[in-house]
C-alpha cells in the first residue's frame, strides 16, 4: 500500500509542474516617440507559471523593481541583451524594470495569483514617467475585467 500513495504523490507533483505555461514577454523599442516597451506590459498569471524575457530589440533587460515584490519574492536580474526566464511562486504584484530605461518608463507588472488590483501600492520613489506607465497600465486591466 505505501509504494501506491508514493506513485500517487509522485504523479500529482509531476502532473502540477507541467500544467504551469511559460509566458513570453519582448522587450522592444516602439512608437513614433521612441517608447521603450515590454510587449504586454501586463500578466496576470498563477503561481509556479513562468516568464521568458526575450530579448527581441538590444540595450534592455528584465529585473524586479526593489520595493515592488510581495513579501518573500525572490528579486531577479537579468543581463543586457540577453533572455531570462523567471519562475513566479509567491501570490502578488511584481513591478518589473528595464534598469537603462526606468526613466523612460520601460515597465510591466506581473500578478501572480487572485488579488485585487487596489492591493498595489506603486512605489512613490519611482521616477515621474515609471509611476505613470504603472498607472496606465493598472487602468487598462481594471477595464478589462
Amino acid at each position: 500500500m505505501p509504494i501506491r500513495y508514493a506513485i500517487t504523490l509522485l504523479t500529482t507533483l509531476f502532473c502540477t509542474a507541467a500544467l504551469a505555461e511559460v509566458h513570453e514577454v519582448k522587450m522592444l523599442n516602439r512608437s513614433a516617440g521612441g517608447a521603450m516597451v515590454y510587449e504586454p506590459d501586463y500578466l496576470a498569471i498563477a503561481p509556479g507559471d513562468r516568464v521568458k524575457f526575450i530579448a527581441t530589440q538590444p540595450s534592455h533587460n528584465a529585473a524586479s523593481l526593489p520595493g515592488f515584490l510581495p513579501e518573500g519574492a525572490e528579486p531577479f536580474k537579468g543581463r543586457i541583451n540577453e533572455e531570462v526566464e523567471v519562475t513566479f511562486e509567491v501570490p502578488g504584484f511584481y513591478g518589473i524594470q528595464c534598469i537603462p530605461h526606468l526613466a523612460m518608463g520601460m515597465v510591466m507588472l506581473i500578478q501572480v495569483g487572485e488579488r485585487p488590483s487596489s492591493a498595489v501600492q506603486i512605489p512613490a520613489s519611482l521616477p515621474t514617467r515609471a509611476r505613470q506607465r504603472f498607472e496606465q497600465i493598472l487602468e487598462q486591466a481594471d477595464s478589462a475585467y
